[in-house]
């Protein structure tokens, strides 16, 4: 064992040290996830910064996308000893206040990308339901995660046009998730390989004027419910409402798993079951260069060296439009009853579903 500035505070979990997690899991992460837009088409800006401490390895990633233009900048470096830590290269972040604040920082590069943005919640964080998937006996996923929604004010600078971000313009969501789940190098696949791959998935944390709706769909390639959460939340601190089982009509586009618009049901119990539509209005394909799987020479936890190693990736669009697949965040427009309001619209379906006939 070895300690580390974190052994100093009162936080421990377990007999050891802060350095080391209950599992000897590989997979083990602990990461941030941020969105930044303006409720409209003209650009939405994604981070996300992780640690690996069982592959020692921390790395980060943005991703802006505006109509013609896919830009991502990532870094990685050895994690070290310090988890309190954050820097990555030009990456950091910073909490000002816990569940509250927080500020993003990737310093000017020489990639064409920079900010300096301060997150504000909306709302309360929200603890999600655990997250856990077993494939051939061994677990694949096994993480919890906390979601918010919030505004955002700073800066974002794309090459020579710098963009000031107001937070009476500019909103975003936010999560925090920690657990097992698939990182770093490929391992041999084994019995896995006799798994289909589906990922039928919908992720919609969505703001309003007075509230806030939170929903997951996941299900299997025979349609099964693996995860799920539908709930309406306030901004002060009043319980969640729980929504019922959401279900997801998506309508793609033609010949592709593109989707144009959906709609979600609530049926909350003993309450008036209400649809609401969703409509990606701006789609940025996450995978495109941020770790997520894509490229194998760069996955989230994939040991890059000592580091800190700083990265740049630039695609135009639409030239580059063959490249954009994957998991899709986009910002989306959410209507009910009357009501609209934005957030993240994020979903895949990979794989065979019910839904997509032979």
């Amino acid at each position: 064992m070895a300690l580390s500035p974190l052994d100093d505070y009162p936080v421990h979990q377990a007999a050891q040290v802060m350095r080391h997690v209950t599992t000897g899991d590989r997979n083990f992460y602990d990461r941030y996830y941020f969105n930044c837009h303006a409720a409209s088409d003209e650009l939405m800006l994604i981070v996300g910064l992780g640690q690996y401490p069982n592959l020692g390895v921390t790395d980060a990633f943005a991703c802006v996308r505006t109509p013609d233009l896919h830009r991502v900048v990532r870094a990685s470096r050895e994690l070290g000893t310090d988890r309190m830590d954050t820097r990555v290269g030009p990456f950091r972040v910073e909490v000002v206040k816990g569940l509250k604040r927080l500020r993003v920082i990737l310093e000017p590069n020489e990639h064409g990308l920079a900010f300096d943005l301060l997150w504000e919640g909306t709302i309360p964080a929200v603890l999600e339901p655990r997250h856990f998937l077993r494939w051939q006996e061994r677990v694949v996923f096994d993480s919890v995660r906390m979601a918010q929604t919030g505004r955002w004010s700073g800066h974002i600078r794309i090459g020579e046009r710098e963009i000031p971000v107001t937070p009476d313009r500019w909103m975003g969501t936010r999560d925090r998730s920690w657990g097992i789940r698939p990182v770093g190098e490929p391992e041999p696949p084994g019995i896995m390989a006799r798994n289909s791959g589906t990922f039928y998935w919908l992720y919609a944390p969505m703001r309003f004027d007075d509230h806030a709706i939170l929903c997951i769909v996941q299900e299997d390639e025979r349609g099964r419910r693996l995860l799920e959460e539908a709930v309406r939340v306030w901004p002060d601190g009043r319980e969640e409402e729980y929504l019922g089982r959401p279900e997801y009509r998506p309508v793609y586009a033609p010949g592709t798993r593109d989707v144009v618009e959906a709609t979600i049901t609530f049926a909350p119990p003993g309450g008036k079951p209400f649809d609401v539509r969703c409509t990606p209005l701006l789609p940025v394909h996450l995978m495109v260069g941020t770790g997520y799987g894509l490229e194998q020479e760069w996955r989230h936890g994939m040991y890059q060296g000592a580091g800190p190693v700083v990265q740049g990736v630039t695609y135009r669009l639409p030239d580059d439009a063959a490249r954009m697949w994957g998991l899709v965040d986009a910002v989306g427009r959410f209507e009910y009853d009357g009501l609209v309001g934005h957030g993240l619209f994020e979903y895949w379906a990979l794989g065979p579903h019910p839904t997509f006939p032979e």
